[in-house]
């Protein structure tokens, strides 16, 4: 079957290029299609040194940095790409990706990392972080994210089969959409995660420096308890957020490779306060061993399964069978720096309870070789599906 293979944008290799990487992985032959690609010919190995078919945007002014501007075309520039020909349909999507139109016979896939945040659930946040919530240029931004959003709606119902990323996100997509969703979780490099040799007196914070990540909510709970954090990564809200931190903070800004690998190896604990769809930091973190502090919300219900006398047990996850019966973690429940400082507390009174080996355990549920074979077993059983209906 020939297939095309629909992503956002290609700028750069996060998270949902990691599920981009496994997808073109089982479908080497796919014909890819994107918004924008301005990666380099060095920047390409984990799409197997394709060349997108890009839309329109790909030419505007100022395409390579401001590429989100142009949210209001992308329904459009999505809809015009040409997929005649192709048999089967596979959209990467936390935006526009699965609004590309199909023809009768073609089966369309959505592998969701989350329906439109700006346009669904984190809309007034949006706003208001970037301080749209007034004026007639927010009356004009509100009125543009009505319009993505009934796009939005509409398209989800031309899907034949989501996959979600989480339990968390099926959740959302029911709720936005009124569909089903298969869930699996995406991919993590476990092996490239090892349990380290020892620990040392630090914890460790891991994100993009972007308001939804709370990083200043985390430094400002440890310049209050003055122990050790080594903050790893960068962003708009770097300067920000340093200039806040006391002496006991340190700032690495981006580290990859072997060097994040020895961070998240040698830390007390990896402290993540945001509320994400998935989340693989934490899960990194836990395939080094490496016990998670994090706010209790989203998708790390699902992969961090915390001391049930110290936090108790979500309802959520009390319907997971798959979550670890070892402790890997401590939750918080209110994204406030008192609720961190405490929850820091409840960690360091049951620090020495936590074991290396079951954390990498629980981490390993979310592997690559995971991922593909569930993601090539669910395509080819609804794909086999396709071919009996009338």
């Amino acid at each position: 079957m020939k297939t095309a293979v629909i992503h956002e944008w290609l700028v750069n290799y996060a998270g949902s290029e990691r599920v981009l990487e496994q997808i073109i992985n089982l479908f080497p032959d796919a014909e890819l299609f994107c918004q924008v690609d301005f990666l380099t010919e060095d920047e390409r190995w984990f799409i197997l040194n394709k060349k997108a078919r890009t839309s329109f945007i790909q030419k505007l002014p100022f395409a390579k940095t401001a590429y989100r501007n142009y949210l209001p075309l992308m329904p459009l520039a999505v809809g015009r790409f040409d997929l005649a020909g192709h048999d089967l349909i596979i959209s990467n999507s936390h935006s526009v990706a699965k609004g590309v139109k199909k023809r009768p016979g073609q089966l369309h896939i959505c592998y969701c990392h989350t329906p439109m945040r700006y346009a669904w659930d984190l809309r007034d946040q949006y706003l208001r972080e970037t301080g749209l919530d007034s004026g007639l240029k927010g009356a004009f931004v509100k009125f543009t994210l009505d319009r993505i959003r009934k796009w939005d709606f509409s398209v989800a119902q031309r899907v034949d089969h989501f996959v979600a990323n989480s339990h968390y996100i099926r959740d959302r997509i029911k709720r936005a959409y009124g569909r089903d969703a298969t869930v699996i979780y995406p991919p993590v490099d476990i092996d490239s995660f090892k349990l380290g040799g020892g620990k040392e007196d630090y914890f460790l914070a891991v994100s993009r420096m972007v308001p939804y990540k709370k990083m200043d909510l985390i430094v400002d709970a440890f310049s209050q308890l003055g122990l050790p954090l080594v903050v790893i990564g960068d962003g708009p809200d770097f300067g920000k957020v340093r200039s806040a931190a006391k002496k006991n903070i340190e700032f690495l800004g981006h580290q990859e490779g072997g060097e994040l690998v020895k961070y998240m190896q040698k830390a007390r604990a990896l402290i993540f306060a945001a509320e994400e769809d998935f989340g693989i930091v934490p899960v990194e973190a836990q395939a080094c061993g490496t016990p998670v502090i994090a706010y209790g919300k989203g998708g790390v219900l699902e992969t961090v399964a915390p001391f049930a006398g110290a936090n108790g047990r979500s309802p959520l996850q009390s319907r997971r069978s798959a979550i670890s019966a070892k402790p890997t973690g401590v939750f918080f429940h209110e994204q406030t720096p008192e609720a961190l400082i405490n929850a820091v507390a409840t960690f360091i009174k049951l620090e020495d309870k936590f074991n290396p080996h079951e954390i990498r355990k629980n981490a390993e549920r979310f592997s690559i070789e995971r991922f593909r074979r569930e993601f090539r077993d669910f395509t080819e059983k609804v794909w086999r599906r396709s071919l009996t209906r009338p």
